[in-house]
């Protein structure tokens, strides 16, 4: 490390749908609030990042500039994104794996984050591929991490396998919790339901340590029945994409039946506070971001669309889980339990150039 402070975080500024000041007013938010616990270093243009710092007051002494010449655009492939070696992400994550970061946000190209994280990080010891992980709310009011959203369209048994794994380590450490139980969802809970995939995956996960309670449907999610939910990254995007879609239409459903008449109106006004609770329940912005578990570093991929709030939930993710030693712990966990499993631990020091890439999706706007 090259500062006094205990942690430095990397936030690329740039890419995201609303702009560079939206992040970086995000940032400077965590970081006035962590004054004395980490150093944030914001990754992007330094003539665009300066005017917005000039325009504040109150610029924290903790917060440092790192610059790079280009921006990875939403629009590209997740390939072309990774060719951009002097982009915000490549030169940011280059700081993570040099020693002079421990963790990477952003909210820009999904695709291109994924893909730079594995091509200069590298996967943890005993790790085939990397899940983007999420956290959904519960009616239980205990959250349930659900993994992979995203990160791999096709799966074979053992990566879900090791998604179980790495989701029990984060929802333990994360969440406190001594044995969270695990979940594979199918199409029904009986040992009978499912594909080829769900199958062998099944009989894997019948042979960890974790506490794997067997399939779930979709509709226990959401109810709380288990605190880890594993999927392929095809279903699991799907599903995500279906929740972000649940708050703006409870929102306007409800929007629709205030405004039929004066009692809708006066019953809206009493329910109010509950009404902003479970808005607040459905917020994306309340996670912050989806950590990419499984690279060698702590990496937090945010919305496209992140406000302020959500980057500084996302930055104070990443503080937590460099503090904890997510990944230290998720490879300890990975060697005790499943080497010698065909899980990658006979190729730890390839990363595996043909699988950088191609299995995300070219929808980065997540």
């Amino acid at each position: 490390m090259t500062s006094d402070y205990k942690h430095s975080i990397v936030l690329d500024v740039m890419g995201a749908d609303k702009g560079p000041e939206e992040i970086i007013l995000g940032g400077l938010s965590v970081a006035q609030q962590y004054h004395d616990k980490f150093r944030l270093i914001l990754s992007g243009q330094k003539q665009v990042i300066e005017p917005v710092l000039d325009k504040q007051t109150d610029v924290p002494g903790n917060v440092e500039i790192l610059h790079a010449e280009t921006e990875v655009p939403m629009h590209i492939s997740a390939k072309e994104g990774v060719r951009m070696r002097d982009s915000s992400i490549a030169v940011g994550l280059q700081k993570v794996k040099e020693g002079e970061a421990d963790a990477f946000v952003s909210p820009g190209n999904t695709g291109a984050v994924m893909g730079t994280s594995l091509f200069t990080l590298g996967r943890i010891e005993g790790v085939s591929r990397p899940a983007i992980t999420t956290v959904f709310p519960t009616s239980s009011g205990r959250p349930i991490i659900v993994l992979d959203v995203g990160a791999n369209v096709d799966c074979k048994p053992h990566h879900m396998s090791q998604f179980a794994v790495m989701g029990s380590v984060y929802s333990s450490v994360m969440f406190n919790l001594e044995s969270p139980r695990v979940g594979l969802i199918s199409i029904g809970e009986e040992r009978s339901k499912g594909n080829e995939l769900i199958f062998n995956a099944r009989k894997l996960l019948q042979e960890t340590n974790i506490n794997f309670v067997g399939n779930i449907e979709g509709r226990d999610i959401l109810s709380g029945s288990v605190d880890v939910a594993v999927t392929d990254g095809f279903t699991g995007n799907i599903l995500l994409k279906f929740a972000e879609s649940i708050k703006p239409m409870l929102v306007s459903a409800m929007q629709r039946q205030i405004q039929t008449n004066v009692f809708s109106r006066f019953g809206a006004m009493l329910l109010l506070p509950f009404l902003r609770r479970m808005r607040n329940r459905f917020d994306y912005a309340a996670a912050g971001g989806a950590p990419l578990l499984g690279v060698n570093g702590a990496v937090i991929i945010c919305h496209g669309s992140s406000s302020a709030r959500a980057i500084s939930n996302a930055v104070s993710v990443a503080w937590e889980m460099v503090s904890k030693k997510i990944n230290t712990r998720i490879h300890n966990e990975l060697r005790t339990n499943h080497f010698g499993q065909g899980n990658g631990s006979n190729n730890k020091s390839k990363n595996n150039r043909d699988r950088l890439v191609c299995s995300t999706p070219t929808d980065d706007e997540r």
